[in-house]
This record gives structure tokens, sequence and C-alpha cells, in this order.
């Protein structure tokens, strides 16, 4: 398992603004094993299509960010999509919820939730 403390390009950098959205998450669920994994997998529009869900595993491979308290657990698969990328929280009057800018995408479709 790789250990990351801090952003960097190296990896998935994490907002104050989603790693409090993250930690309030966390606290209503009431659970402290919990962390943020963020996965690509195939599908979607474009190809390839994120997935953010709460785990407690640690898998084999697995890239362990920590940002403030709030860990961001990436596979070893698709951490390599990953590389950079930005995860943000938006509350706006137009959208809510969490988005991720993704230097390493070469296109998206309408939904938002694909890439390749």
């Amino acid at each position: 398992m790789t250990v990351q403390t801090e952003a960097t390009t190296q990896g998935i950098n994490l907002t104050d603004e989603a790693a409090g959205k993250v930690k309030a998450l966390l606290d209503q669920e009431g659970r402290t094993d919990l962390r943020l994994r963020v996965a690509v997998q195939p599908g979607g529009c474009s190809g390839l299509r994120y997935q953010l869900f709460f785990d407690e595993r640690e898998l084999d491979g697995d890239v362990v960010a920590d940002f403030g308290g709030v860990g961001v657990v990436t596979d070893r698969m698709s951490a390599p999509y990953l590389m950079g990328a930005t995860i943000d929280f938006v509350d706006t009057i137009e959208k809510q919820g969490f988005t991720i800018d993704n230097p390493n995408a070469t296109g998206s479709c309408a939904c938002g939730d694909s890439f390749n």
C-alpha cells in the first residue's frame, strides 16, 4: 500500500470543500473505519466511468492519501487514470455534488459521469 499525506500531482487531490463534505457524510454514518474510495470502471457514454463510495477494505496495491483526516483510497488499476485529478464539491443553485477535474481525460460526455 502506498501512502500519501498531502495533495500532489502524483495522485488525487481533494479540495477543502470536498474533504469537508466527505467528513460530514462520514459523521452522519457514525463510522470512523470508512474512507472515500475513488475508482475508474469501464462503462458510461465515453468508455470509462468514475465511482466514488465509502469503503472499509484495504486492497493490495491501494494508494492512500490523507486530506485533513479524510482518507482517500484508489486501487492500483485506477490510479494511473486519476494522477493529478482534483475532486471538488460544489453546492450552487445549478448543481450540487462532487466534481472531478481530471487532466488525463481526453473527452467526456454530457452526463459528466464518464470520460475517455
